[in-house]
């Protein structure tokens, strides 16, 4: 099985690919958590990349897959993945595509987590109090407006080729949980 989340910055795509990774024995791919362990190591390209996460932009999309490829490449022979983050602008999304087939990395289903705008920014305001650093008041207001103008337009791409699920991600985790394998299990039947 092959899933892409996407969502608005604080939707759980990060919590419900944890949970669906561990409910079918697949992994869990998040960009932003392997493009953070590359600041943290203060790599080369941990370096190039921390100015965009701390300014809330989207990394360049070259970046992105020089650190995706090689754990996706990796979680596709193991079965499949969860890919959370990636694609995020409608060029990943193509050049992925593109790429699928060869490698046998294809994406079986998209889950949309719908999350309106006001609800992000009072999660995304906790994390910040929790001290991730990308999730201040200024980041928070540009991370959604980038996501609104370059990742939104994904659930029309994805939607196309009838791949997109959307899930509203209001409820309490354990609903969106449920209500996201109800649909990955109708879908494969």
């Amino acid at each position: 099985m092959r899933l892409v989340l996407l969502g608005v910055p604080g939707s759980g795509k990060g919590t419900q690919g944890e949970v669906l990774a561990a409910h079918y024995g697949i992994r869990h791919v998040s960009s932003g958590d392997l493009l953070r362990h590359e600041v943290a190591a203060h790599t080369p390209l941990g370096e190039e990349v921390k100015s965009f996460i701390d300014d809330g932009e989207l990394v360049p999309d070259e970046l992105v897959f020089s650190v995706v490829a090689g754990a996706l490449d990796d979680a596709a022979r193991a079965q499949g993945y969860i890919l959370d983050g990636f694609p995020r602008t409608l060029a990943q999304a193509q050049r992925a595509r593109a790429s699928a087939p060869p490698a046998g990395i294809a994406v079986d289903a998209v889950v949309y987590l719908d999350l309106s705008d006001k609800v992000a920014r009072s999660r995304l305001s906790g994390r910040a109090a929790e001290g991730r650093v990308d999730d201040g008041d200024s980041v928070i207001e540009r991370r959604l407006a980038v996501y609104h103008h370059a990742t939104q337009p994904l659930l029309g791409f994805y939607r196309a080729l009838r791949l997109l699920r959307a899930i509203d991600a209001n409820a309490p985790i354990p609903q969106v949980t449920a209500t996201i394998i109800a649909a990955i299990d109708a879908s494969a039947a």
